[in-house]
C-alpha cells in the first residue's frame, strides 16, 4: 500500500523485453534504498512493481504482459522520468490517501491551464471510471493523490500547487498524455457491496439507477424533489 505522496522522481535505466513482458530497471536519483530490499514493493508511476534487484543506484523489476496492457508501463522509454514512492509502513504519515498501486484505467490530458500560481489540469478517464470520480474525492494520477476540483461526464479537473509539478512528472504532460488513473479504493468496494448477493450472478453485475435507489442512494421514481 502507498499514500499517493511521491518521494522521487526516478528515470528509466535499462529496459529488457522478452517472451511480451518487460523487466525494467530504473535509477530512482534521491530515493534512499538503505531500507529497501528485494521482495519489497515500489510505486513506479502509479503501478505496484516489486523489486527483484537492487544494484546500488536503483532496483529492477519485472512488468508482466497484464500491466503492459493496461497501464502506460509499456510507453516508457530509455531516460524516461517516473514518479515513485515506497510502500508505507505503520510508522507512515497518511498524506495523501490509501493507494492500492493496481491501475484502474488510463486516461490522457485534456488541457493546462494556468490558475493563480498553479496549473489546471483537465482530463478524461475511461467511461467506465467516470462514475468512481466525484467532485472533491481523491483520485492518484501517474502515483500522485489528487483532490477532484470538478466532474463533467468522463473529463475531471485537478489544481496542480507549484510544489507538485517541481516534484513528480507533471511538468512533462501536455495535451493528449497518457496518465495510469486509479480510483479511489471505497468507491471500488462500495459498488460491489450494494450488489450484495447478486454479485455472484454475472447477469446482475454492474451498478445501476435502480440498484441505487434500491438501497436509499437515490429517490424512488416518483417520489423525489420536483417529480410531480
Amino acid at each position: 500500500m502507498f499514500t499517493g505522496i511521491i518521494q522521487a522522481v526516478g528515470s528509466v535505466a535499462d529496459m529488457q523485453r522478452s517472451g511480451g513482458d518487460l523487466r525494467l530497471r530504473v535509477h530512482t536519483g534521491k530515493l534512499l534504498l538503505d531500507d529497501l530490499a528485494v521482495g519489497d514493493s515500489i510505486c513506479t508511476n502509479g503501478v505496484c512493481l516489486t523489486v527483484i534487484d537492487l544494484p546500488g543506484d536503483g532496483y529492477w523489476a519485472d512488468v508482466s504482459v497484464e500491466s503492459l496492457n493496461f497501464t502506460t508501463l509499456g510507453d516508457l522509454k530509455f531516460g524516461s522520468a517516473v514518479n515513485l514512492e515506497k510502500a508505507l509502513t505503520p510508522q507512515s504519515r497518511l498524506g495523501g490517501h490509501i493507494v492500492s498501486g493496481h491501475v484502474d484505467g488510463v486516461g490522457k490530458v485534456v488541457s493546462l491551464s494556468e490558475d493563480g500560481r498553479s496549473i489546471r489540469v483537465v482530463l478524461r478517464a475511461p467511461d467506465q471510471l467516470a462514475k468512481y470520480i466525484a467532485h472533491k474525492g481523491s483520485i492518484c494520477v501517474d502515483g500522485i493523490s489528487l483532490t477532484v476540483n470538478a466532474v463533467n461526464g468522463a473529463e475531471f479537473d485537478l489544481n496542480i500547487i507549484p510544489q507538485t509539478m517541481a516534484e513528480t512528472i507533471f511538468g512533462e504532460y501536455a495535451p493528449g498524455s497518457r496518465v495510469n488513473l486509479e480510483v479511489d479504493v471505497i468507491a471500488r468496494y462500495l459498488e460491489r457491496l450494494i450488489q450484495g448477493d447478486a454479485a455472484a450472478d454475472v447477469a446482475s453485475a454492474g451498478l445501476t439507477l435502480d440498484k441505487l435507489a434500491e438501497h436509499g442512494f437515490l429517490d424512488e421514481p416518483g417520489q423525489g424533489p420536483g417529480s410531480q
